[in-house]
């Protein structure tokens, strides 16, 4: 974690108050944290899975009111809150799966289902660039693995909000998660 004095330093030299503070490596959640006590609003993105373990939390005792780093120094009494939200795989799932394929048949089952989809995922987004043809599985596992990462569309690895009403989407995801969704991007109440 970092100091919390340094990270408040930070931003009262590169902010107000009421300001949105961006950090794409929350980690610990030392910005978000400085961030709330100093009166500004955050968003915190982070890819690894501890955060619910360290994040979320550090954030939670920090609107109960927690007094280390620099709380007694902003007189923080604790409050406010946050959202915390996971972005709905895509593409990322298949990734994950050819990441994980221990042996050629898997890597080939991966594929098929990457063109065909299954009951409950649609079929990969492949890259525009990709040439399907040069798939040869006599090349043998290394190499097959790496074309298949390369087939993957990697702007597709997570669900836009845009194709939130999709019917293949909408089937996907539960009423309370679209309602969210819907209530977060469009400002509702």
């Amino acid at each position: 974690p970092k100091p919390e004095k340094l990270i408040r330093r930070i931003l009262t030299l590169g902010s107000d108050e009421n300001v949105l503070i961006l950090d794409f490596f929350m980690g610990s959640a030392t910005t978000q944290a400085v961030a709330m006590k100093m009166n500004r609003r955050f968003i915190g993105i982070e890819q690894m899975d501890y955060i619910n373990t360290v994040a979320v939390p550090r954030l939670e005792k920090v609107i109960e009111g927690e007094q280390g780093g620099i709380s007694k120094d902003v007189n923080w009494q604790g409050g406010g809150s946050f959202v915390y939200a996971e972005l709905f795989p895509k593409n990322m799932s298949y990734l994950q799966d050819v990441i994980h394929a221990k042996n050629l048949d898997e890597l080939k089952s991966v594929y098929e289902r990457m063109l065909a989809g299954t009951d409950t995922t649609e079929p990969a987004d492949i890259s525009f660039r990709a040439d399907l043809s040069k798939i040869d599985w006599l090349q043998g596992f290394d190499e097959n693995k790496r074309l298949l990462v390369k087939l993957l569309d990697k702007n597709g690895l997570y669900y836009n909000f845009s194709e939130i009403d999709d019917k293949n989407v909408r089937d996907l995801i539960s009423d309370e998660d679209y309602t969210f969704n819907k209530t977060f991007y469009e400002g509702g109440d």
